[in-house]
């Protein structure tokens, strides 16, 4: 038996899936080294169990997949009826029996995989809206799953760091991060100064400004204050409130 392949071609569109592959390995490893009694712990998200953020993940992909079948038919499919109603959602998960909620992650990270495997090369440029309102192609869900499965990892609290996260996702992290504190005036005129990838420049409002507020620290500490992770081991900055992102 042939096995099957991405219709794409793109050479860059590919890596990414691959990246988002690793990315989701790399989720079900840590949730699997969890018990089921283990789910019901705290994760590093306040006011979410461990089983709420395995309800969010595995919801998440559900609600991609409708992007993706969005781009592929042009029958428009949002991602959530509501806010509300992703809320509800996540709520109700958070019940589900152990077993059931792990089938839910299996279940539609695979399905979510195979909508990607089979879309035409043209159906990646067609555009769709995000829950956040904002409209972009279809190829903007792989960069989506790729930054909830390698960051709520580290959510879980069961030993993944924000150090295990591959480089290109932590700079596109940060980058999506600063740009949503420029487009809606958060930022306080930080400056943030990334230690060990100093061809990013300075970030923020406060960039080439001596009066700014110093932000500084290595790759992964930065992406993780910047996120609204606390604990990042910052070289400077550490005691600066990061403004609210999503």
């Amino acid at each position: 038996m042939v096995a099957r392949q991405d219709l794409t071609t793109d050479e860059d569109l590919k890596a990414q899936l691959l990246l988002v592959r690793r990315g989701t390995a790399f989720w079900s490893r840590k949730v699997n080294e969890l018990t089921d009694d283990e789910l019901d712990g705290p994760s590093l998200l306040p006011g979410w169990s461990r089983r709420h953020v395995l309800a969010h993940v595995g919801y998440n992909a559900r609600a991609l997949t409708r992007l993706v079948q969005w781009a592929n038919t042009g029958v428009e499919t949002p991602m959530y009826s509501s806010p509300q109603a992703r809320n509800q959602e996540i709520a109700y998960g958070a019940t589900l029996p152990s077993r059931a909620l792990r089938h839910l992650n299996d279940h539609a990270s695979v399905s979510l995989n195979v909508e990607w495997r089979d879309t035409p090369e043209a159906a990646w440029g067609h555009e769709v809206r995000t829950a956040q309102g904002r409209t972009v192609p279809a190829t903007e869900t792989v960069w989506m799953r790729n930054r909830e499965v390698w960051i709520h990892a580290v959510d879980l609290d069961n030993g993944a760091r924000f150090s295990d996260v591959p480089a290109e996702v932590l700079t596109r992290l940060l980058k999506d991060v600063t740009g949503n504190w420029a487009g809606q005036d958060k930022d306080p005129g930080l400056r943030i100064q990334v230690s060990d990838a100093p061809e990013l420049g300075e970030l923020g409002a406060g960039a080439g400004q001596d009066a700014g507020i110093l932000v500084r620290g290595d790759l992964a500490a930065v992406a993780q204050w910047a996120s609204g992770r606390g604990g990042a081991r910052l070289e400077a900055g550490a005691d600066v409130a990061n403004p609210r992102w999503i």
